[in-house]
């Protein structure tokens, strides 16, 4: 079974590695971790303990999906007052900060379900690979120049974490990876 082929809110099956990419392709820079999570999905193959999930804007949604692997990779954009397309990573106690800087809506309400992972006593080790988002407000579906230069960066990021976790990939021959009609010009 492919792991696109996974439902990943099935009880019966629970990753060891997430990673999950959030925001709304249709806000312009904040369907950077969609993007992300599409292109990670589409050109690498991975074990069966990992599952890339698109999370869109689920949010609080998300508690069922998020309280389950061991380690979550999270892709999203992150206003922390840096240039557009500056690269940030969160990791451990450095989390909570981010619900009191409310970056966003579904940000917030994503990392409020984290936090209540801790009710279902299990959170798991995450971290959060961000950009900085040019626009996040303009209705569109092709995001800022210097947010979608960092897609490619990102995904070496999130290979990067794998690769601390030692899991093994497989980049899928390019002739398989489909191409984004609205980035890809």
């Amino acid at each position: 079974m492919a792991l696109s082929d996974r439902n990943p809110f099935d009880d019966l099956y629970a990753p060891e590695i997430m990673i999950l990419g959030i925001g709304s392709i249709l806000y312009s820079d904040d369907g950077f971790g969609i993007r992300v999570a599409q292109r990670i999905e589409a050109g690498y193959e991975f074990p069966d303990p990992v599952l890339v999930v698109d999370g869109g804007v689920l949010g609080i949604n998300l508690l069922g999906v998020i309280s389950k692997p061991k380690h979550l990779i999270v892709v999203d954009t992150m206003r922390n007052g840096g240039a557009p397309g500056e690269i940030y990573r969160v990791e451990g106690e450095a989390i909570p900060e981010r619900i009191r800087a409310k970056n966003s809506l579904h940000q917030v309400d994503f990392l409020e379900a984290l936090t209540l992972c801790q009710a279902l006593d299990h959170v798991p080790h995450t971290v959060i690979i961000g950009v900085e988002p040019a626009d996040v407000d303009t209705l569109s579906l092709v995001m800022s120049a210097p947010v979608q230069a960092q897609i490619e960066p990102v995904i070496r990021m999130v290979l990067a974490e794998l690769d601390r976790l030692g899991v093994s990939y497989r980049k899928k021959d390019n002739a398989d990876v489909p191409r984004d009609p609205f980035q890809d010009r």
